[in-house]
């Protein structure tokens, strides 16, 4: 059964992220410079307004947010109602055509965080790696719009998107030293958009048993891969451009989807619920995200 769990219009929802120790379940809207929390069992809900547009969130290790903006990484003082923003780090690339895209924190506490080449023709945006206040670039190009990152249980495993290619691939991932080696295809979604389109991937989430869901962006579905890149489900959505999910809930088995809600008329006349924070309750529990770990 899928619920509207927090009913306001998001431009672009993206980043849900939930925060075990608060039981609250924080994302984003890009285009509305907002970081936006809300605590399901009461209903209370919160936001920040930033001064550049957050991309995705990890949980701190001493308390708050990390925030990446197209203007960089910051910490936010989520315990204030006023916008407490301390920066990490600027952002290594030009502004003006490049911003911070999907991001997910590995397991040893780094947090990966891809970009997106604004302009779109060629592939070159960038993976970088926030690590105790440090920035270093993972690897570079081969891909235009990064996201649907996330790794696997056994830590072996990291996956990647490409939305504009529509493309998700797996990299080998050493937990240690925090390197990545031999991307390789998992997936390839039909780039056919007159006769076999289902939609683009855009952010993932990978649940406890290591498989990897994935929100198709125009394909109002949300697709289940296995570790090995077979499609072994999907989940139809009431909006046509789901975002991203993410598993949470006490037993971590309520899958929280963000949409975009700034969409043509048409599209959102078929589908009312574009752009509102949907919640499913799942048969699959989720994982809790790792926590960055500042120093």
């Amino acid at each position: 059964m899928i619920t509207v769990a927090y009913d306001e219009v998001m431009q672009t929802g993206e980043c849900p992220l939930w925060h075990p120790q608060e039981q609250a379940l924080y994302w984003v809207d890009i285009p509305a410079f907002t970081v936006h929390r809300l605590d399901p069992a009461s209903g209370a809900h919160r936001s920040w307004k930033l001064a550049s547009e957050p991309a995705t969130l990890a949980i701190n290790d001493q308390g708050g947010l990390i925030v990446a903006m197209r203007s960089g990484f910051a910490h936010l003082d989520t315990g204030s109602d006023e916008v407490r923003l301390s920066e990490i780090v600027a952002a290594p690339y030009d502004q003006s055509i490049t911003r911070f895209n999907d991001g997910h924190v590995d397991p040893a506490g780094r947090f990966w965080v891809g970009t997106i080449y604004e302009p779109r023709d060629k592939p070159a945006a960038e993976m970088y790696v926030l690590e105790q206040g440090k920035l270093r670039k993972a690897w570079s190009g081969g891909m235009t719009n990064s996201n649907g990152s996330g790794f696997s249980p056994d830590r072996k495993t990291m996956y990647h998107a490409d939305t504009a290619a529509h493309r998700v691939t797996k990299l080998d991932f050493d937990a240690a030293t925090g390197t990545v080696e031999n991307q390789r295809l998992l997936h390839q979604f039909s780039m056919d958009k007159e006769n076999n389109y289902g939609g683009r991937p855009d952010g993932a989430a990978v649940d406890s048993e290591g498989n990897y869901w994935v929100a198709m962006f125009e394909g109002a579905r949300i697709v289940k891969l296995s570790p090995d890149g077979a499609v072994l489900g999907e989940i139809k959505l009431p909006v046509r451009c789901p975002t991203m999910p993410a598993f949470g809930g006490a037993d971590l088995r309520t899958l929280y989807v963000t949409s975009a809600g700034a969409r043509p008329a048409p599209e959102l006349a078929q589908y009312p619920l574009s752009g509102k924070l949907l919640a499913i309750r799942m048969d699959v529990a989720g994982r809790e995200e790792p926590a960055y770990r500042s120093r």
